[in-house]
C-alpha cells in the first residue's frame, strides 16, 4: 500500500473510531418495560425486504442510541428521533440514524430511539405488515401496542432531560422528531405532557395521528414543525392539515412543508424531488426559533 492510500485509510479508520466512540446504547427501563413484561422473543434486524432498507423489528426492551457531536460544535440542543414502520418495523437508517448524522453535524444531541413493536411471526416484518394491512386483526395488534410506542417516546423525553448534566445538554431544548408511525410517538408527546415529560419542541413527520390519539392543545404547547408529501400512499396527509389547523386555531406556533410529490416514507432518501430538502427546512426552523445557531 502506498504512502496516500495508507493515510486515507488511517483517517477513515479513526473517524469510523470517533463515530462509534460517540455512539451509546441506553436502556431505556431497568428490567422489563412496563405493560410488556410477558413478552419473550428477541430483537432483530433485517435488510432484505420491500422497503429496501435496513428495519429493526421485535422490539422488547426500548433503547436510545446516542449520537454525540464533537464538543466544539455542541450547542446544548437534544433531539429524540423515532422511526417509522407501521408499528411492525422501524426504518433505522433512513428514519433514523441518518437523520441523527445530519443533526449532530449541527451541533444536536441526538438519541434514536427504539420503541415497542407489535410482535413479528416471521423474519421478514415488512412482508407481515404488508399483508395484514387494512385487516381487523392487525388493527387489533396495532391498537394494543401503540399506547405502549406512544409510552416509550414520553419516557425518552423524561429520561433524557433527567440526565442532561450527563449529556451536557440544556434541559431546556429537547425536542422529539419521528417519521408515520414514529410520528405518532413524536405528535402523542404534545399531548397530555407533564413537566418531565413534555416535549421543547415537536417535529412529526407524515404522521399517523387521527384525532383519537389527540387531546387538547394545552396553554403551554410546544412549537411545532410538520412535513408531508400531498401523494402520500397512505392517505395520511391531511392528518399533517389536521395537526397544523389545530395548533393555529390555539394560536401556537406551528410550521407546515407540504410537498406535492415525495409520497410516504421519504425520509432521509434522495428521490430528486423538493421533498428531499425537508431535513434542511427542519434546520432552518431550528435556527428560526433558537435551537441551533
Amino acid at each position: 500500500m502506498d504512502k496516500k492510500k495508507f493515510s486515507l485509510a488511517l483517517i477513515l479508520t479513526c473517524s469510523f473510531a470517533v463515530l462509534l466512540a460517540q455512539q451509546k446504547t441506553i436502556m431505556l427501563y431497568k428490567g422489563a418495560a412496563p405493560g410488556s413484561e410477558n413478552w419473550n422473543w428477541d430483537e432483530a434486524l433485517n435488510d432484505h425486504n420491500a422497503w429496501n432498507t435496513k428495519v429493526v423489528y421485535n422490539v422488547v426492551r426500548p433503547s436510545l442510541t446516542l449520537f454525540a457531536p464533537d464538543p466544539s460544535i455542541a450547542n446544548g440542543t437534544a433531539i429524540i428521533i423515532c422511526p417509522g414502520g407501521g408499528f411492525h418495523a422501524l426504518s433505522i437508517n433512513s428514519e433514523g440514524n441518518d437523520v441523527a448524522e445530519w443533526l449532530v453535524k449541527k451541533g444536536v444531541t441526538c438519541f434514536v430511539l427504539r420503541y415497542r413493536l407489535a410482535h413479528s411471526l416471521t423474519a421478514d416484518p415488512v412482508q407481515e405488515w404488508m399483508a395484514g394491512f387494512g385487516k381487523r386483526e392487525q388493527q387489533q395488534k396495532d391498537s394494543a401496542v401503540i399506547p405502549l410506542s406512544i409510552a416509550d417516546g414520553k419516557t425518552a423525553v423524561a429520561y433524557v432531560r433527567s440526565h442532561a448534566a450527563e449529556f451536557k445538554i440544556d434541559p431546556g431544548k429537547i425536542g422529539i422528531i419521528g417519521f408515520s408511525a414514529g410520528g405518532t410517538v413524536a405528535a402523542a408527546a404534545a399531548f397530555n405532557y407533564t413537566p418531565e415529560n413534555k416535549p421543547d419542541f415537536v417535529a412529526p413527520i407524515y404522521p399517523y395521528i387521527p384525532a383519537g390519539l389527540q387531546g387538547p392543545v394545552l396553554p403551554d404547547a410546544p412549537p411545532l414543525f410538520i412535513a408531508a408529501a400531498t401523494d402520500d400512499q397512505l392517505g395520511l396527509a391531511p392528518h399533517s392539515v389536521d395537526l397544523y389547523t389545530k395548533w393555529t386555531k390555539a394560536k401556537k406556533s406551528a410550521e407546515l412543508h407540504l410537498y406535492s410529490k415525495g409520497g410516504h416514507g421519504f425520509g432521509m432518501r434522495t428521490q430528486h424531488l423538493p421533498s428531499d430538502t425537508w431535513i434542511e427546512r427542519f434546520g432552518d426552523w431550528l435556527k428560526a426559533t433558537g435551537y441551533i445557531k
